[in-house]
Formats: structure tokens, C-alpha cells, sequence
């Protein structure tokens, strides 16, 4: 297995925009190629019977049930609003018009 060489490691910090020392870069370079031959070995493992998937654990939405509930009155919602007209909230312009 290929180790990361120090160039590597410098031009992946410039690319991520961060300023590393000579020492943090002997360092990452050790880490890094450390990692990848964990990687390695993972890809041995035989994975024929194994499906592809996204997550490790199936997930589900949680969601409750829409149930009609009584709602503010329209006057008590309004009530704080910086500005209201014909029953509706009214806000700045933000699309103009051509």
C-alpha cells in the first residue's frame, strides 16, 4: 500500500484552505495513509450476499397525524403585526415588477 506523500498532504490543505506547519503535515501524512490501508483491507471482505445500501439502519419518517385543531382567531394573529391589510399580514415588496 501507497503511503500520502507530503505533497499530497500540502496540496489537499491548500485545497481545504488551511495553513499547516512542517510538523502537522509529517503528521497528517502518517494519519492519512494509516487510513487508507484500513480502507484497504476493508475492500477484501467478500460483499457478494451483502445489498447495497445507503444507511446501515432502516429509516422511517415519524410523522403525526393531521388532525384539524381550532386556530387563532384571524384578529388575535394579526394583533402584533407591524402591518396588516384586508385580513392579511402585509410585507415589503421584494419582487419588482419590469
Amino acid at each position: 500500500m501507497s503511503r500520502i506523500d507530503r505533497d499530497t498532504v500540502r496540496h489537499v490543505a491548500l485545497l481545504a484552505r488551511l495553513e499547516l506547519s512542517d510538523e502537522e503535515i509529517e503528521r497528517f501524512a502518517h494519519e492519512l495513509g494509516d487510513i487508507l490501508e484500513y480502507v484497504a483491507k476493508l475492500d477484501e471482505l467478500d460483499t457478494t450476499d451483502v445489498p447495497p445500501t445507503s444507511h446501515s439502519l432502516p429509516l422511517a419518517n415519524v410523522m403525526r397525524d393531521d388532525v384539524v385543531r381550532p386556530s387563532l382567531p384571524k384578529e388575535e394573529a394579526l394583533a402584533n403585526a407591524p402591518d396588516a391589510e384586508d385580513g392579511c399580514f402585509k410585507v415589503p415588496q421584494v419582487i419588482q415588477e419590469s
